[in-house]
C-alpha cells in the first residue's frame, strides 16, 4: 500500500506510505495556513449559548472541559496518528480503506462528504436568519417563498465563491424545510457515524498491523487504544439516540444510499458504461 491512483485496501508491515520516494507533495504556504486556522475555529461550537443558559455558567464550563478530554483530545491525536501514517489527500478514505476495505472506505468518503455539503447549505439558511432581524418582511417568508430566498442567497454566495454552486444549491432545496437546528443534528448524525468508522480503523491498523511505520504514534497499546475509543464512542451513540425522527430518517435516507452507491457503482464500471478516473 504505497503511492497513488492505488486501492487502499493492502498495507505491509515492511512498507510505509512515506516510504514512496514518487510522492511530490506539494507544501501549503504560511497565509492559506493561517486562513484554515481561522476558518476551523473561528465559527466556535454551535449551542454554546444555550449550554450556559439551559445549566448555568460553571456546569457548563464543566462540560466543555470534559467534553474536550473524552472527545477532542482522542480524536486529535487519533487523526495525528493516521493523517501522519497515510500523508495522502484522501485522508480518512484511505485510513479506513486500509483497514475495513474499499467498501467502508467509499461509505466513510460518502458521509462526511454529505456532512460537508450539509453544513455548506447552513449559511444560505443562517444568511436568511440574520436578513430576518433588518428586514422585517422577510419573515413573512415561509413555504415556497422561503425556498425562493434562500435559494436566491445560494446563487449570490455562490457567485462569490464559484466552486460547488450545483451541489450547494440543490442541498439547500433539500433542506429548506428544515430548521436551523435540525440541519445541524442531521449534519453531526452523519459526521458521527464517520467518526465510528474512524475509530475502528484505528484499532484494527493497531491491532493487524503494529509495526507500520507511524511518525506521530500515540504511546499506548492495543489495550489502550480501545479504551481510548470508548468514550468517545459512548458520546456518540447518546448524541445518536437523543436524535429527533425527522433528523434521524432524513440521515439514516442518506446512509442507506451510500450503502447501495458503492455496489451500483462498481457494477456501472464492471459493464463500462461509465468510466472513473483515479487522476486530478
Amino acid at each position: 500500500m504505497v503511492g497513488r491512483n492505488v486501492e487502499y485496501s493492502r498495507i505491509t508491515e515492511e512498507d510505509s506510505p512515506r516510504a514512496n520516494g514518487n510522492n511530490n507533495f506539494k507544501k501549503i504556504s504560511i497565509l492559506p495556513l493561517i486562513f484554515l486556522i481561522f476558518y476551523e475555529v473561528s465559527g466556535r461550537p454551535f449551542g454554546i449559548e444555550d449550554s450556559v443558559r439551559a445549566a448555568g455558567p460553571f456546569l457548563a464550563l464543566i462540560g466543555f472541559l470534559v467534553f474536550a478530554v473524552i472527545w477532542s483530545v482522542p480524536e486529535a491525536l487519533i487523526t495525528s496518528e493516521m493523517g501522519t501514517m497515510f500523508p495522502e489527500d484522501s485522508g480518512y478514505v484511505i485510513s479506513v480503506s486500509s483497514a475495513l476495505g474499499p467498501y467502508w472506505g467509499f461509505q466513510q468518503g460518502w458521509m462526511k462528504w454529505l456532512s460537508g455539503v450539509i453544513d455548506n447549505a447552513l449559511y444560505p439558511v443562517l444568511s436568511l436568519d440574520y436578513l430576518k432581524s433588518g428586514f422585517p418582511i422577510l419573515t413573512l417568508t415561509d413555504g415556497y417563498p422561503r425556498i425562493v430566498v434562500i435559494v436566491a442567497l445560494t446563487v449570490a454566495l455562490t457567485y462569490m465563491n464559484f466552486r460547488g454552486h450545483r451541489i450547494s444549491a440543490s442541498w439547500v432545496i433539500l433542506l429548506s424545510q428544515l430548521t436551523f437546528q435540525e440541519i445541524v443534528a442531521a449534519e453531526n448524525f452523519l459526521y458521527c457515524f464517520g467518526m465510528i468508522l474512524e475509530f475502528i480503523a484505528f484499532v484494527r491498523l493497531r491491532m493487524k498491523y503494529p509495526a507500520v511505520s507511524r511518525p506521530y504514534k500515540i504511546l499506548v497499546g492495543k489495550t489502550g487504544a480501545v479504551l481510548m475509543c470508548v468514550p468517545p464512542t459512548i458520546l456518540i451513540c447518546v448524541v445518536l439516540a437523543l436524535s429527533m425522527f425527522k433528523v434521524m430518517g432524513l440521515s439514516v435516507f442518506a446512509i442507506v444510499i451510500g450503502l447501495v452507491l458503492q455496489p451500483f457503482l462498481k457494477y456501472v464500471e464492471k459493464k463500462r458504461w461509465v468510466k472513473f478516473s483515479t487522476e486530478c
